[in-house]
């Protein structure tokens, strides 16, 4: 089933520029467009005490002008090519993407690099996505019940670490960012030994005079760039403890609870296990959480989404608890999920199913030309020259007694629990519907949904 990964693999042009930067190009016979990722060594964690959300303000900076596409040009010519674009940033990493059709590749190389080496920032421009990032904060944070006082519970975990502030930041450092510090966050970070370019699709047998061209004089700043290798990274140790907090949100509609467990950095050797003990306990529809609840389910909902950095990681769920069922029954029966699988282990059949969705999934990419292009600029340093069959070798190796061992290790004894609760009258009501017979409770809360 893997055969396609390494066959794509071995037409990967692999090149690296004289100034460090890493360009990797795909060619897709018979397409007629071109998938462009660019992916920078920059993210939240690079911030500096009082210019958090800096990254993911700059992200927004670069749609707004350069020294070649004043203003608005950039996303106009995009959109007269029908091209597709957007952008991301994380805690570790920056990415721009965009698709147009295959002729225009060399004007979107112009642009690109014209964007990310020589942008223009004014006061207007920043001011106005001062206002759009700050719109952002308040329709995704503080307007969601719950949201806000979560996300920095979480983050309070993380503290002392540089994961220890929110990918977007405070509301006071992005008010008060000028456009001399913006300048001097992209002069620090926006770097060609930071840089990974993918280019997947139909290309000219130009595009390398032309990459040489736009990106080839770009000059890296002072400091060199220090890229922890596998041998000198420090990860940041779990915290093996157990902590249980709550939050009161009067905008709540019903009770919920968010569990979270601290794991490993996508570079340590755990973390290839980790991530397929979470898709057998928590992410697809063959897990335990949802097996749990296909016949008389106790839960309404659940939710999940493992956050994978570079030093650290945060295994999570979200519960929303069914009238008859308890927070602390929801909580129980994840906890004895896990001390089975840290006591007992998991069989072959599951662990060969797991390694099989797992490559399902990756062999779905490879038919997303932009996915494809995000995945080969997202590549880790230890998978240079193999970006699709690297993570895979590295979970095909895994064992039963791997996933026994990781579970004993950061799931067993380390759970952050925080409960999510409503205003009291929905608490009062939820209690009582609790105690209540079954067919009664069932009753009111089909009623109440």
């Amino acid at each position: 089933m893997a055969a396609p990964l390494y066959s794509i693999e071995k037409t990967i042009v692999y090149r690296k520029l004289d100034n460090g930067l890493q360009l990797r190009l795909l060619p897709i016979p018979f397409s007629t467009s071109v998938s462009v990722a660019t992916q920078f060594r920059v993210g939240s964690r690079d911030e500096i005490t009082g210019q958090t959300g800096y990254a993911h303000l700059f992200e927004h900076m670069l749609f707004k002008g350069s020294q070649h596409a004043p203003g608005d040009s950039y996303a106009q010519t995009m959109s007269a090519l029908s091209g597709q674009f957007n952008a991301s940033t994380f805690f570790d990493f920056t990415n721009y993407y965009l698709t147009l059709p295959s002729e225009a590749l060399e004007l979107a190389l112009w642009l690109e690099a014209d964007r990310f080496i020589r942008p223009v920032l004014s006061q207007q421009t920043v001011e106005n996505q001062q206002a759009t990032v700050l719109e952002e904060m308040a329709t995704t944070i503080d307007n969601q019940p719950y949201v806000r006082d979560a996300m920095e519970f979480l983050l309070s975990q993380a503290d002392g670490t540089p994961y220890g502030h929110s990918v977007i930041g405070s509301k006071e450092d992005v008010s008060s960012a000028t456009v001399e510090q913006l300048n001097q966050f992209h002069q620090r970070h926006y770097r060609p030994d930071a840089t990974q370019l993918s280019i997947v699709g139909t290309y000219s047998d130009n595009t390398h005079a032309w990459v040489d061209a736009e990106f080839g004089q770009w000059q890296n700043p002072q400091p060199a760039l220090k890229v922890p290798s596998l041998a000198t990274a420090t990860p940041l140790a779990p915290k093996n403890k157990q902590v249980h907090g709550e939050i009161i949100d009067a905008r709540g509609p019903w009770p919920a609870v968010l569990l979270a467990w601290h794991t490993v950095g996508q570079q340590h050797q755990d973390a290839a296990a980790i991530a397929l003990l979470e898709a057998y306990l928590f992410q697809n529809r063959a897990s335990l959480m949802k097996q749990s609840g296909l016949t008389d389910p106790e839960q309404l909902l659940t939710y999940s989404i493992p956050l994978s950095m570079d030093l650290m990681g945060v295994s999570n769920l979200v519960m929303v608890p069914r009238a008859k069922t308890s927070l602390n029954q929801l909580v129980t029966n994840v906890q004895k999920m896990i001390i089975d699988i840290a006591d007992n282990g998991i069989d072959d059949e599951s662990l060969h199913q797991l390694k099989a969705n797992w490559l399902n999934q990756a062999l779905q990419r490879l038919d997303r030309p932009s996915q494809l292009a995000r995945l080969l600029s997202a590549t880790q340093q230890r998978d240079t020259l193999t970006p699709l069959t690297g993570p895979w070798e590295r979970i095909n190796t895994v064992t039963t007694a791997q996933i026994q061992q990781v579970a004993r290790l950061y799931f067993a004894d380390n759970l952050v629990r925080l409960d999510l609760l409503p205003s009291w009258y929905i608490r009062w009501t939820k209690s009582l519907l609790e105690v209540l017979p079954e067919g009664v409770s069932d009753t009111l809360e089909e009623s109440v949904l």
